[in-house]
């Protein structure tokens, strides 16, 4: 049964996930069984909030604002991705892993949501590591480039200014469409590998106590890739969720894609050869610059208890 409901038993925090939750389509159950109150206390509180945001913002024009520097981090870099997604399918893919998150909150034990508290313990974790600790990790993350669009009209998000930008066209091809997945990474010996599908032989390269990093996207979270990583004695770094401002590849990721930015490709092969030479003169400077900023963004996180940061 439900707890009553009250401002001792839900902080800030989860006051507003309740409130991103319920514009983001959770039903009022959904939300109850989320945070461990009633459902009816859940519709009280979201009547007291509609009538303090009605008094309290009666001078503001627009909208609310209903995300912050981390869920537009999350946004932007989806819609990247895939241009092509409409505003519901991004809305679900991102908010999908805070909802996730959400339901394995413990309110027995900590007072905040769990990607929070997961981003902060290990900012305070790793805020005093060294750049020779640093050198250590094998930052690694994948990134999907589209080639061509599919029949039928659709929706592209872009850029102003970028409306004749080849990335954001949808040329007429024979044989339909298709994309470039690509996994790269890099350490403190400078930029790693640009591949389509493995890692295992440039972590071993960097020598025993080497660590590979990989976020919490469900497919890296599996049993199968566990057991694989497990087998194969890959130590692997914990990482919490909803972090990307803790990881330094984010901005790799964004480089790369300026160096690219004016490339026409043809095909899958010639993508990943116009991606694979620009990532390859991605200077060591860039690299130092990235791992020397990690004490920064561990305090950054801490001082914003876990919340967006300008990384």
């Amino acid at each position: 049964m439900g707890r009553t409901f009250g401002n001792k038993n839900l902080t800030d925090n989860d006051k507003r996930a309740i409130v991103v939750g319920r514009q983001n389509g959770l039903t009022m159950m959904t939300l109850a069984g989320m945070f461990g109150v009633t459902k009816a206390g859940i519709s009280q509180f979201l009547k007291r909030q509609k009538a303090q945001d009605g008094s309290t913002n009666s001078q503001r024009t627009g909208r609310p604002r209903v995300t912050d520097r981390n869920d537009d981090r999350n946004i932007l870099k989806t819609s990247r991705t895939n241009p092509r997604l409409t505003a519901p399918a991004i809305r679900r893919e991102v908010f999908l892993e805070f909802a996730i998150s959400a339901i394995r909150l413990d309110r027995e034990t900590t007072s905040e949501c769990c990607w929070n508290h997961g981003k902060v313990k290990w900012a305070k974790e790793h805020l005093n590591w060294t750049r020779q600790d640093w050198n250590k990790i094998l930052w690694s993350d994948e990134s999907k480039f589209l080639l061509f669009g599919s029949d039928g009209i659709q929706w592209v998000r872009r850029p102003i200014g970028s409306r004749y930008h080849p990335k954001y066209q949808l040329p007429t091809v024979k044989h339909g469409g298709g994309s470039c997945m690509v996994w790269g990474a890099f350490s403190g010996s400078g930029i790693g590998p640009l591949h389509r599908n493995q890692m295992l032989p440039h972590l071993r390269a960097m020598g025993r106590g080497s660590v590979y990093q990989q976020d919490n996207d469900p497919k890296h979270t599996s049993l199968f890739v566990k057991d694989w990583f497990k087998s194969r004695r890959v130590n692997v770094m914990g990482w919490p969720s909803q972090s990307p401002d803790l990881n330094p590849i984010e901005h790799l990721w964004e480089e790369l894609e300026r160096r690219c930015a004016n490339k026409r490709a043809k095909n899958c092969n010639e993508k990943f050869a116009q991606l694979l030479s620009e990532w390859n003169q991605i200077p060591m400077s860039t690299i130092d610059t990235l791992l020397n900023s990690m004490q920064r963004r561990c305090q950054a996180v801490i001082d914003a208890r876990g919340f967006a940061t300008k990384y």
